[in-house]
Formats: structure tokens, C-alpha cells, sequence
């Protein structure tokens, strides 16, 4: 094995689960309406806004990126002549600051990557947005967490305009590394778009199972990257002996 590709949140980092998604989407929006009504640009009542982001609260069937700053216009019903793309990036800056506010890097995430680049594999992180946001956005969040210099390339849905599992983002990175699919192992959280969607397109997958709920998934499943990294140095595929960073 050549490269190892690592999904982002709940892999690497911790933003929110599935329960939390209602109440993180409020706090965005809501930072979006404050600062528009704090420009004196905000032309729409509460009740609109969230009609319309009920309306906007989905993502396409065929895995396309619907980009946020289409659908915060759309909520906010922003004129397209109006709409700048300074005003646009800044819509989009406030709706992922209460996202990254809740961020915390897991405690394995350095170490173990230390470990891969040590070794000599290639690494890349693959990784959809909240609502399709601004892939540069997410570029600074890795570097925020110090990712950026242990990974040879970060791809993100709005680089290419496709969402995990599609294979078009799989496609995309593997060209980035030069390597071909079965050289590479992808490891993620989320069943969906980080096991069944690499295995779609060829790539072996680990699933990252933290909270230890999937046991209904797959046997192909490891508790957290210290685990992740013993199996491939074993070449076990049950459990793997947990080594800590003293």
C-alpha cells in the first residue's frame, strides 16, 4: 500500500454528529442573518428565512455540489446584481464560524499521521463541506489544526464539484497521488461516503467506529487511529493491539 486517504470530520476532527445538525445549521444561518442586518442588508422576515432554508436543506441525488453561496442567496434573496462576490464570501465565512468554533483535533489524529509520513506513505484528506462551502475555507481549517504539513493534498467536494460517495472526488484525488486504487485504503466515519464509497470505485476501506455503534457495517472496522495503524503494520484483520503516544 501506497497512500492512505483520510476523511475529515469525525475522522480527524470532531465537529458535530447527526443529532447535533439541526442546532449547528441554526447557529449558521443565524450568524448569516446578523450580519446582513448588521450591513443594513437584510430584506427578509425570519419566518422567510427559514422557509427557505427548508427549502435549501438538501443535498442532490446525484451527488452534485449545490454551492452555499447559491442557496444563502436564494435564502436570503439577495439580487444577483446586488449579491458581490465579497458579500458572498462573507455570508459563507459566518455560516462555517460557528461549525469550526466547535472543533476539536482528536487526540490520535497528529501522532498517527506523524507515523504514516515517517513511513513514506502518501496522504490525502477527502472530504465533502457543510452545505457545500468554499473549499478554501476548509483549507484554512486544516492548517488551523496543523494537517496541512503532514498531508500531500486535501481535496474537498468544491474543488471538483462532487460530493463523496461520488466517484468522480475518488477519481480526482487518486490522479493527485499517482496512485492507483488498490495501492490506496480509505478511512472514515461515516459509512455512506467513506466505506461504501471508495469500495464503489475500487479503494479498500476501513471504517472508524469511536463510539463503537457499527458492529452492524462491517467486521472491517477499527476504534480510532492508533488501532487503524496497528493492523496495517500486523496485517491482522480482526483486532489490532492499541499503542499510546507516552
Amino acid at each position: 500500500m501506497k497512500a492512505v486517504l483520510f476523511d475529515l470530520g469525525g475522522t480527524l476532527v470532531q465537529y458535530y454528529d447527526r443529532s447535533q445538525i439541526p442546532q449547528v445549521l441554526e447557529e449558521a444561518i443565524t450568524a448569516v442573518q446578523d450580519y446582513l442586518r448588521q450591513r443594513g442588508l437584510l430584506r427578509v422576515s425570519p419566518e422567510e428565512i427559514w422557509q427557505g432554508v427548508t427549502k435549501e436543506n438538501h443535498e442532490a441525488s446525484d451527488y452534485c455540489v449545490r454551492p452555499l453561496e447559491g442557496r444563502l442567496g436564494r435564502i436570503f434573496r439577495l439580487a444577483e446584481d446586488a449579491s458581490s462576490s465579497a458579500l458572498l464570501e462573507a455570508m459563507c465565512r459566518r455560516f462555517v464560524e460557528p461549525i469550526f468554533k466547535r472543533a476539536r483535533r482528536y487526540d490520535d489524529t497528529l501522532p498517527v499521521l506523524q507515523r504514516f509520513c515517517s513511513a513514506g506513505y502518501k496522504i490525502a484528506i477527502v472530504s465533502n463541506t457543510a452545505w457545500g462551502s468554499p473549499a478554501p475555507l476548509w483549507q484554512k481549517e486544516i492548517a488551523r489544526h496543523g494537517l496541512d504539513r503532514l498531508v500531500d493534498t486535501a481535496v474537498f467536494c468544491r474543488h471538483i464539484g462532487w460530493r463523496k460517495p461520488a466517484p468522480q472526488i475518488f477519481a480526482h484525488t487518486l490522479e493527485k497521488l499517482r496512485v492507483r486504487p488498490e495501492a490506496c485504503l480509505f478511512v472514515g466515519d461515516d459509512p455512506r461516503w467513506d466505506f461504501f464509497g471508495p469500495g464503489e470505485v475500487g479503494i479498500p476501506a476501513v471504517l472508524l467506529d469511536r463510539r463503537g455503534t457499527m458492529q452492524d457495517v462491517t467486521d472491517k472496522r477499527v476504534q480510532d487511529l492508533y488501532e487503524f495503524w496497528d493492523r496495517l503494520q500486523t496485517g491482522e484483520s480482526g483486532q489490532g493491539r492499541r499503542r499510546r503516544d507516552k
